[in-house]
């Protein structure tokens, strides 16, 4: 069941019923709301508690109709036209659930602008087929992904990473114990995404499984590595890959080093040119995180092992552009023992 259907309340229903499931609703929200629908499912009107409130000061009664207290005229997004203007539009207006409707004005979803940072218009899949040898016996019986870090596991955050940029259809490539992934997340309603998953006969390595993609509705796909702990910011690395006019974007770590001795510059014949008094340079490693074009996926071999390395090499050497973006925020691979009890850690201390 969508997670939004707890924001929806039949036409049938009385003032009671209604005010009984926004007291139910309310639990951490200023501002709970109710949109009501009739038997077509289609919404006939928006209801608050303030809705209610100020129908009994009217002398309307508790067990009337709903419909004496619900508010007609209400603001909602058309399906398919929601986008990050409109998003900060709602979010200046200071409206924090909005409904969207179809062509028939029935409800297809609700749009809670708390929760949501952005609308990024990215399909995402994540690689979740690896056994995690490194970090048995904890994945002697339990799939890497759903190791817990703190009270969640760890694919789970990246979930709710992605669909709080508003990314909906997400691709799980799965293989060793994927089952356990596949009943835990279902088909992503919970988390108001859409879950399509696929399946690896044999390891296919960091992006082979981007190959069996069918039907992909946007035009770039982003990729990560499912065991990766990261609040990156989506929004912010889509637009650098757009800014740049890329055809391919990965996220990088910074890498500080720092020289605690003066370190000589030379020539062909060994003569010093100049020297830097104890430099920092700073490397950029390969965060696991990629933003592509669409029709790239075919250059990606069928039933192969492929990494993304490889895919790389092959988009440089075909003059492909491919750009770094640097991860401004929490970064963590979850690989070792070490990086399992340390996110243990992190986590007490991250905001998402």
């Amino acid at each position: 069941m969508k997670q939004f259907l707890k924001f929806v309340l039949p036409a049938a229903a009385t003032g009671r019923d209604a005010l009984k499931m926004l007291d139910s609703n309310s639990a951490g929200i200023t501002a709970p709301v109710l949109f009501v629908v009739d038997e077509n499912s289609k919404i006939v009107g928006s209801l608050s508690d303030g809705d209610i409130r100020r129908g009994l000061l009217s002398g309307k009664n508790i067990d009337d109709n709903v419909q004496e207290f619900i508010r007609k005229e209400f603001r909602y997004v058309p399906e398919g036209e929601f986008n990050r203007a409109e998003l900060r539009k709602l979010k200046d207006l200071n409206i924090r659930f909005v409904p969207v409707l179809n062509a028939d004005r029935e409800l297809v979803d609700v749009i809670d602008n708390h929760f949501l940072k952005s609308v990024v218009p990215l399909s995402a899949l994540l690689m979740a087929g690896g056994k995690g040898e490194r970090l048995r016996p904890l994945t002697l019986t339990t799939p890497k992904p759903l190791l817990k870090v703190g009270d969640k596991p760890i694919i789970q955050y990246n979930i709710e990473l992605l669909s709080s940029f508003g990314i909906k259809e997400i691709f799980i490539s799965v293989n060793y114990l994927g089952d356990q992934i596949r009943e835990f997340l279902g088909d992503g309603s919970r988390f108001n995404v859409n879950i399509q998953y696929i399946g690896e006969d044999f390891p296919m390595g960091t992006i082979g499984p981007a190959r069996k993609i069918e039907g992909l509705s946007n035009k770039h796909l982003l990729l990560m590595n499912s065991d990766l702990l990261t609040n990156i910011d989506i929004e912010s690395f889509f637009d650098s890959f757009i800014e740049q006019d890329a055809d391919l974007a990965v996220a990088s770590i910074p890498y500080p080093v720092n020289i605690p001795y003066a370190v000589l510059e030379l020539d062909e014949d060994k003569r010093v040119t100049s020297f830097k008094e104890k430099p920092k340079y700073v490397f950029y490693s390969n965060g696991g995180i990629y933003i592509f074009k669409k029709e790239l996926i075919d250059q990606i071999p069928e039933n192969e092992k492929y990494d993304a390395t490889e895919f790389m090499d092959k988009l440089l050497e075909g003059g492909h552009k491919i750009i770094s973006d640097a991860i401004r925020g929490y970064w963590l691979d979850i690989g070792k023992p070490e990086d399992f009890y340390r996110a243990q850690e992190d986590i007490k201390h991250l905001r998402f």
